[in-house]
Order: C-alpha cells, then sequence, then structure tokens
C-alpha cells in the first residue's frame, strides 16, 4: 500500500473531520510571566470537558503553538491536568516550559480521562469496538478538532503549529501527524514501537485496550506511519529500558523511520536515554527544549543536544 493509500485508510480509522470541539468558557490567570487559560468545551454529548492553554504573558501578534497531549499511566483523574500539575513521569509540569519558549500550549480531557472519568475505557473502548469503530479513532478524532480550534486562534499562527505527547499522547502525536499535513512539527516520548513486534514478544499486553483500532496492522507499522511525518522536524524520545518499548519493538520502528528520513536526515532527532524506564530525564528534557526551540521556526533543522 503506497503513501497515499495509508493516509487515506489512516483518515477514516481516526475519524478526520468528524468531530467538533466547540468553546463554552474561558478564565485567564496570570501565573508568573505566562497566562494560564482555564477553558470549558463542549464536544460531541461532553457539554462539559476541560481544557487548558498556556501563553507567554508578553508576547504579541501570532505565536507558534503546541497541541499538547495527555499521557495515559493508569490515572484516569490527570488528564489534561498534566498541563498545569504534571505527572509522576516528570520531574515538573512540561507545559509551562514549552511555553516558556514563546508558545501557545494547548491541551483538553480526552474521553475517560479527567473531566469525562465518568466513563471507563473498558465500557468505551467495547463499545466502539462492538460499532465498528475504535476508542483510538474517536480520540484522533477529537484531537483532530483541538488542532482545528488551536489553529483558529487569532494569536496563533497555524503554519506553526506542532505536536506533544508522552506515552498514550506519543502515539497519538505521530499519529496525528501522519495523516495532518498542517502540523509542521511532531515530538513525541516513551512510547514509539513496532506493534507486531510487541504482539511477538507480549509486550503489547502492558499498553491499555484503547489502542486497540481493528486492521491496523494490515495497514502500515508504526515505523511507516511516523515515516509519514517526513520531511518535517521529528523529535523521538525513549528510555532504553522503557518495558512498554522493547528493544526489538522500538529498534525496528526506528529503522523505518530513518528510512523515510534517509534525504533529510538533519529532521529527524532521536534520544535513545540508558537506563531510563518509561519516564522523562533531565537529558531527554533539554533534547525535547532545543529541537521544539529549533521546530518552531519550521526551518531546516541542524543538531540537537541530548
Amino acid at each position: 500500500m503506497d503513501a497515499a493509500a495509508i493516509k487515506t485508510v489512516l483518515h477514516d480509522a481516526f475519524e478526520q473531520g468528524q468531530h467538533r470541539l466547540v468553546e463554552r468558557d474561558r478564565q485567564l490567570s496570570e501565573r508568573d510571566d505566562l497566562i494560564l487559560e482555564t477553558l470549558t468545551f463542549e464536544i460531541g454529548g461532553d457539554r462539559a470537558v476541560r481544557g487548558y492553554l498556556w501563553r507567554p504573558a508578553a508576547a504579541e501578534g501570532r505565536l507558534p503553538a503546541i497541541l499538547y497531549i495527555h499521557a495515559h499511566g493508569n490515572r484516569y483523574e490527570v488528564g489534561a491536568e498534566e498541563l498545569v500539575a504534571g505527572r509522576p513521569a516528570f520531574d515538573r509540569p512540561l507545559a509551562p516550559d514549552l511555553a516558556r519558549l514563546g508558545a501557545c500550549v494547548f491541551g483538553f480531557d480526552l474521553p475517560c480521562f479527567g473531566s469525562r472519568a465518568g466513563v471507563s475505557e473498558s465500557a468505551a473502548a467495547k463499545a466502539a469496538l462492538w460499532r465498528g469503530r475504535s476508542l483510538a479513532g474517536h480520540m484522533m478524532g477529537e484531537l483532530a478538532a483541538g488542532l482545528d480550534w488551536l489553529m483558529a486562534r487569532d494569536d496563533v499562527d497555524a503554519a506553526r503549529v506542532g505536536a506533544y505527547g508522552l506515552s498514550m499522547g506519543a502515539t497519538f502525536a505521530y499519529w496525528l501527524g501522519a495523516v495532518r499535513a498542517d502540523v509542521a512539527f511532531v515530538a513525541h516520548a516513551c512510547c514509539f514501537a513496532d506493534f507486531s513486534a510487541l504482539v511477538e514478544t507480549g509486550a503489547h499486553d502492558l499498553h491499555g485496550a484503547y489502542l486497540t483500532v481493528p486492521g491496523l496492522l494490515t495497514v502500515a507499522s508504526n515505523g511507516t506511519i511516523a515515516g509519514l511525518i517526513s520531511p518535517r522536524p521529528q523529535w523521538v524520545g525513549l528510555g532504553a529500558d522503557d518495558p512498554l518499548t522493547p528493544p526489538v519493538a522500538r529498534d525496528r520502528a526506528l529503522d523505518e523511520l530513518t528510512v523515510a528520513y534517509q534525504t533529510t536526515p538533519d529532521r529527524l532527532h532521536v534520544h535513545v536515554e540508558a537506563g531510563l524506564g518509561h519516564r522523562e530525564s533531565p537529558a531527554m528534557r533539554a533534547s525535547l527544549l532545543a529541537f521544539i526551540t529549533q521546530a518552531m521556526g519550521v526551518g531546516a533543522l541542524g543538531p540537537v543536544t541530548g
């Protein structure tokens, strides 16, 4: 299957264009040199979906922006609160650091998390599968709607909007970048692996039911999907000892991704850290921030520390 055919299949499986995020309320507060917007949205049947947006207080004009996709971590109560309070996988909250680079940083609660934790992941995944869909596809459709909302803001430069996520958010970040050509750059941490290799090793059962997309392995591997982002800038952060991305699955995906960037190797940055599990490290944070700083210019990238 060629790239165009893969994108067509993924566009439908990921419910692109099938959801709409409608802003209902916005509250502003000053946090040192930043402004925090606490937002309420309506999406589908959920009328009180929580979201947050960080932006520099002193900035003027249209800014680059990042769609920040929250993690899973079996912490259904957290969701988008990760943008404010962080989570155990981070030494400190990441979203304010990203905003201090000069970006608007936006995220919202995906189904089953945060303000939407009243429906369990198991129930939502089963209901979607019985209807011939998937919970991951639904989440991806909502993320596309969130991207549209972010790009439509009058303080955002729609040509410089990227996506970031860790763990669950990582997979969704590169999937979104693959099907949305208007995502200018993608950064993802702690969840890049070949799914077939995960099944072969049994490590797939460490991942949540939400991630199951029927027939995905017959369409494309994750290395191929992430490769569809090329030649746009992409950063991959991984712990060498992360049980969710064992070496055979991690390396197979990275090998395929490297091939996709063989004509533009300066656009791909990979940080694999020895002795690190399923979490971010200070060195990984530094590498990510260096990448984001350059990628927000959406130009050719040189070496990134890390």
